[in-house]
C-alpha cells in the first residue's frame, strides 16, 4: 500500500490516542497531509515528531473541543485554511464508560452522546461542506461490536455506536451521487489505555485481559492498533473508490 494516500489531506478526530494515533502516523507514511484534532498537546507533539522523523507526509495538530459545534467547525476550518481541501475524515473520538441501562445517570449519557454522536455528527456536517465543493471524499467511522446490541455494562456506549452506524449509512446513501463515500470499521477487543484503566478499577491487569480475550475471541487473542490501521487506510484511499455503506469487521471473529 506504499503511497496509498499520496497528496491527500486526511483529518482525524481523536487522533492522539489508540487507533487514531496509529492512523495518523500511517497516513503520513502513505504520503498524506494529516490534521490531528484532539485535546492532548503532549501526545500530539510526540506524534508530530514521529511523523517529522519519518520524513514522509506532514502533519499539524489542532487543539479543540469537538463536543462544541464551534470546535467541530474550527477543526475543519483550520484544515481548509492550511490545505484548502479535505480528502478523508476518520472519526475516532469517543469514550467508553461502563454502566448498565439501569445504572446510567444523565451526566454519563450526556458525556457519551456529546462526544460519540454529537461531535461526529457536526464534524461530518462541516467535512461534507468541504467535500461537496470538490465533489469527492471518504469518511470512515470507528465502530464497535457493541453497536449491534452490546454487553450489559456498556448500555450508553452501545446505543451511541448504534447511532454512529446510522450516521455512516445515512451519509453513504445520500452522498454517493456526489462521489462521497462513508464506511464503518468495527473495532475489535483492544487493550487500549482506556480499556486497561477500566479493568484496573476491577482489580484486573493486562495478563487477565489477554487470558479473557483468548477465551472469548475465536481467533484466540486480543487485537492490536496495528490490526485496524490497514483497513482504515484502505477505506481512505482510492483503492476503495467504489466502496461505500460497508461495515468492515476487524474483530478476530468476536461479537459483543
Amino acid at each position: 500500500m506504499a503511497g496509498a494516500l499520496e497528496g491527500k489531506v486526511i483529518l482525524i478526530s481523536g487522533g492522539t490516542k489508540g487507533i487514531g494515533r496509529g492512523v495518523a502516523i500511517e497516513s503520513a507514511r502513505q504520503g498524506a497531509k494529516v490534521v490531528i484534532g484532539g485535546r492532548d498537546c503532549v501526545a500530539a507533539d510526540e506524534i508530530l515528531k514521529i511523523i517529522s522523523n519519518d520524513g514522509r507526509g506532514e502533519a499539524m495538530f489542532v487543539q479543540t473541543e469537538v463536543t462544541r459545534v464551534e470546535g467541530c467547525e474550527e477543526l475543519v476550518d483550520r484544515t481548509e485554511s492550511a490545505y484548502h481541501r479535505i480528502d478523508g475524515f476518520f472519526n475516532y473520538a469517543g469514550i467508553l464508560p461502563a454502566a448498565t441501562l439501569a445504572d446510567t445517570e444523565e451526566a454519563m449519557y450526556d458525556d457519551v452522546f456529546n462526544l460519540n454522536v454529537k461531535a461526529a455528527f457536526f464534524c461530518s456536517k462541516f467535512v461534507l461542506r468541504s467535500m461537496l465543493r470538490q465533489k469527492s471524499g471518504s469518511l470512515v467511522f470507528m465502530g464497535s461490536t457493541h453497536g449491534y446490541g452490546g454487553e450489559p455494562d456498556r448500555a450508553c456506549y452501545a446505543v451511541s455506536k448504534g447511532a454512529l452506524l446510522t450516521l455512516s449509512k445515512h451519509i453513504a446513501k445520500n452522498y454517493a451521487k456526489h462521489n462521497i463515500r462513508s464506511n464503518w470499521v468495527t473495532m475489535g477487543w483492544v487493550a487500549t489505555p482506556g480499556e486497561l484503566a477500566f479493568r484496573q478499577t476491577q482489580a484486573h491487569d493486562l495478563a487477565w485481559l489477554q487470558k479473557e480475550a483468548a477465551a472469548y475471541i475465536p481467533m484466540g487473542s486480543l487485537l492490536t492498533v496495528e490490526d485496524h490501521v490497514p483497513g482504515v487506510i484502505y477505506l481512505l484511499s482510492e483503492a476503495s473508490s467504489k466502496v461505500t455503506g460497508t461495515e468492515l469487521h476487524i474483530t478476530g471473529g468476536f461479537t459483543a
